[in-house]
């Protein structure tokens, strides 16, 4: 069984997905707060539970931390800590058994006495009815919908699996794999009722503690662990992770605007929202811009900072599904023709009613009126959506004049079905289509150079895939390169650069971080050019590269931004050299962006969610 451990250990089955050594911080999370507890070659900062120094049966191998031999003992890290977080991995040796403690005080007997422990072990062949992620007899996962079975998240004996542990006085989480297994409150009743029902209720002192030691447990089973980092967390938050300040600010770019037919309430009087879901210009040099709705209107006026009258120019009300507790559903997407000035043709991705089936759509503006007539539509393509959510829906043009189609992976959680790994399917996808030739009986063609084409486990329309839900995707007008931001779970959010034939890893992973029960073996995955995790925001909203020339200190940067934390940033990248440069500040009163658009000078905009439909910015220079 050793041997078998240290041979895993040394790295012969590690996934590509790991893109940098084991026991180091990526930029990102040092930047964000993150240190290490193990450094992979010494066991420093670690001791024997009631003792001074940690025993001979703990070895480092391999940049492992190894419970090797028998009477290794528990130990515990020489730091005590209160709110933090923590996240390590753990390579188990078949039918074993170890466990991970915290808020540890040495004053009983042994670790778990005091401290509550996340149980590791075998689930295939351990002997304990407590799986590994569970909160030991306190706290177990919930049901699978897809099995009908409490959730498994681990990966097999010999395989690394990741926990992620975080303690505060307000709420505490534990993920395994990136899936979450269960949220509670230490001290809350909730909580002591379970532990009343415990065998730990004999023992006054267990889980009182509000600040003691991390401990790993010598369950006498042979178990390595990896990549044990901890973050200290305040009510300050964590630090943001940037390399300063870009000279610029939100503003209003349409003070005096007016949404044409749009009221605050709707026919029944209740409050409504406006929803600017898209911004776009027509390229056809008339210097409009264009926003799209949610609930189905589409708006066009000058581009003028005084402007103060809008048109309507296509209204598919009548046919969009959209409603506040469903908000991921309604008019998604829009992007008008490279060749609009000759044929009219706008196309839309949006929810059909009654609801979960998304459509994209043909509609013609015609030349006298500039309107789009809604009877004028050409239904090009439908996808059932097994639930509500993770619609994606950003339409786009590259410069290769075909139609880019962006589809989260049906929905749910933990992608359900796996439809984002399965190229039989559209969902999870990129789709790639040519809008100006019918081809197979499809309203469409297929690009010849699309990347599965000919193959018969594979959708031919599949340009990239392996996405959760992209929100939003965007062509850099200058260099052609696909930008997209993708929406993440329980833990981290990502920024990728799109290749053709491109696998951007869910579920099998989160961003650069192990996701659920399934390995990607030898898979060759694309990662992603930057992360953050979930203590600095919770929904990124993917954005543009800046080529206008009102802002020469955001030029040739991406500026995107998180929708939950209100945080905006400009990140630099050397495309030449492939990383980034810089990730920089853009200062802001916490401003949940909803999407990212440019006119036609690529001047930037973006949108946000209001009462009162004043919720267009553009930046301006601060100095």
């Amino acid at each position: 069984v050793l041997i078998a451990l240290m041979a895993i250990v040394s790295g012969g089955t590690l996934s590509p997905v790991y893109a940098q050594q084991p026991n180091q911080l990526s930029a990102i999370e040092a930047k964000s707060g993150w240190r290490l507890l193990f450094d992979g070659k010494s066991k420093e900062g670690w001791r024997n539970y009631k003792k001074d120094t940690i025993s001979d049966g703990w070895v480092v191998q391999d940049g492992a931390l190894i419970r090797k031999e028998k009477g290794a003992g528990d130990i515990i890290s020489n730091e005590e800590f209160e709110n933090f977080e923590l996240m390590l991995e753990y390579q188990i040796s078949p039918e074993g058994n170890s466990g991970l403690m915290f808020h540890v005080q040495e004053i009983a007997n042994t670790p778990w006495q005091t401290g509550p422990e996340v149980q590791i072990q075998d689930n295939v062949k351990g002997h304990d009815p407590q799986k590994a992620g569970w909160l030991y007899q306190l706290y177990k996962p919930p049901t699978d919908p897809a099995t009908g079975e409490v959730t498994d998240a681990t990966r097999p004996a010999g395989e690394w699996n990741q926990i992620y542990l975080r303690i505060t006085e307000q709420n505490c989480e534990i993920c395994m794999n990136g899936v979450r297994y269960a949220t509670f409150k230490k001290g809350s009743p909730d909580w002591d009722k379970r532990v009343a029902e415990s065998k730990f209720s004999q023992f006054e002192n267990f889980g009182k503690p509000t600040k003691g030691h991390i401990s790993l447990q010598d369950h006498g089973d042979v178990v390595a662990f990896r990549n044990i980092k901890v973050r200290e967390l305040d009510g300050d938050g964590v630090p943001n992770p940037v390399d300063g300040e870009v000279a610029v600010r939100p503003v209003l770019a349409f003070p005096n605007l007016t949404w044409a037919g749009w009221e605050p309430v709707d026919e029944n009087g209740r409050p409504q929202s406006f929803r600017p879901i898209v911004l776009t210009y027509p390229p056809d040099g008339s210097n409009r811009v264009v926003v799209a709705e949610q609930h189905g209107a589409v708006f066009a006026f000058a581009n003028d900072a005084q402007v103060e009258k809008s048109t309507v120019i296509l209204d598919i009300r009548d046919k969009v599904q959209y409603s506040d507790r469903q908000n991921e559903e309604g008019l998604l997407g829009l992007a008008f023709h490279p060749k609009f000035k000759e044929n009219g043709y706008v196309f839309v991705y949006y929810t059909e009613k009654p609801g979960q089936m998304s459509c994209v759509s043909r509609f013609t503006v015609n030349k006298d009126s500039g309107k789009a007539d809604s009877g004028s539509e050409k239904k090009l393509l439908r996808v059932e959506q097994p639930f509500w959510n993770h619609n994606g829906g950003t339409l786009a043009f590259g410069p290769d004049g075909y139609l880019y189609i962006a589809l989260g992976d049906g929905g749910a959680a933990n992608d359900p079905y796996r439809n984002a790994q399965n190229l039989k399917t559209l969902l999870g996808s990129i789709l790639r289509i040519d809008v100006d030739k019918e081809q197979d009986g499809k309203a469409y063609g297929i690009p010849n150079d699309n990347p599965f084409v000919g193959r018969t486990d594979a959708q031919p329309e599949i340009y990239a895939y392996g996405f959760r839900n992209i929100w939003r995707l965007a062509f850099d007008r200058e260099t052609g390169t696909l930008w997209c931001g993708e929406v993440g779970q329980n833990l981290w959010e990502e920024i990728n650069i799109v290749v053709k034939g491109g696998n951007y890893g869910w579920d099998f992973v989160e961003s650069l971080h192990p996701f659920g029960s399934h390995s990607a073996g030898d898979t060759k995955l694309e990662d992603p050019v930057w992360e953050y995790d979930h203590q600095v925001g919770k929904s990124v909203t993917g954005g543009l590269v800046y080529r206008g020339a009102k802002l020469p200190d955001l030029a040739g940067k991406y500026v995107y931004a998180d929708y939950v934390s209100g945080k905006i940033w400009a990140l630099k990248f050397d495309e030449a050299n492939k990383k980034v440069v810089s990730n920089e500040s853009i200062p802001s009163d916490q401003m949940p962006v909803i999407n990212f658009g440019d006119d036609q000078h690529g001047e930037i905009y973006f949108c946000l969610v209001t009462p009162n439909g004043k919720g267009i910015y553009t930046f301006e220079k601060t100095k």
